[in-house]
Formats: C-alpha cells, sequence, structure tokens
C-alpha cells in the first residue's frame, strides 16, 4: 500500500517547515517523541473536535483496521500491514460497523425463482 498523496503533501511540507534531524516527528527538544506527549496531542484534538469518547490510541489501529476491511482490503493485507504473524489477531481488530453488516446482500436474492 503506498502512502496517500495528501499525507504525502503534508508529510513533506512539515519536513520542510521542522527540518527534523532524526525522527519524523521529534520532541521539543528533538529526540523521539514520547508515548505520554502524543496521548496529550490526542486528548486535545479529540476535546477540540467536540468528542466527549474516551478516545486512545490503540482505538486508532482499530478504527484503521475497520476502515479497510469495511473498504474491501483482504484481511491478509491488512494482516501484514498491521504486523500481525496470524490471521486471527488481525480478526479481533477488525471489528465491521452494523451499517456495513446491513449492505451485505444475500446470495438468495439474487436466485431468479419464480
Amino acid at each position: 500500500m503506498s502512502l496517500s498523496a495528501n499525507i504525502l503533501e503534508k508529510a513533506r511540507n512539515y519536513y520542510l517547515r521542522y527540518k527534523p534531524k532524526e525522527y519524523v516527528f521529534e520532541g521539543q527538544f528533538g529526540g523521539r517523541y514520547s508515548e505520554r506527549s502524543i496521548d496529550t496531542v490526542l486528548k486535545n484534538a479529540v476535546k477540540a473536535a467536540g468528542i466527549r469518547k474516551n478516545i486512545n490510541l490503540h482505538m486508532l489501529r482499530h478504527s484503521y483496521a475497520t476502515h479497510l476491511l469495511e473498504a474491501g482490503t483482504d484481511l491478509r493485507y491488512i494482516q501484514e500491514l498491521l504486523g500481525h504473524k496470524s490471521p486471527k489477531t488481525t480478526q479481533i481488530y477488525t471489528h465491521v460497523s452494523r451499517e456495513a453488516l446491513g449492505r451485505i446482500q444475500s446470495p438468495f436474492d439474487k436466485l431468479n425463482i419464480k
């Protein structure tokens, strides 16, 4: 899977503006961005968006996998993208929405029975 053209453009602009040295996203004083700082950024974004649900970083991983699955991406590709050894692990991450389930057409609907 290639990087989204939209994300690539934003990443290039970010790189040109901040000129990171070691990591793409560095902490305030350089070096690795701490997990706590990333969590704080996420919490602030959730609050600014007016979302009341408690969101964490791991939920983004779940959402990413679910959106890929709902868009028709094969589970084996999702497994590879997430770095799972077992497809059973990937299935745990891919909670299919009720809306997607409602769009499934029964093979019986395609039969021309009179």
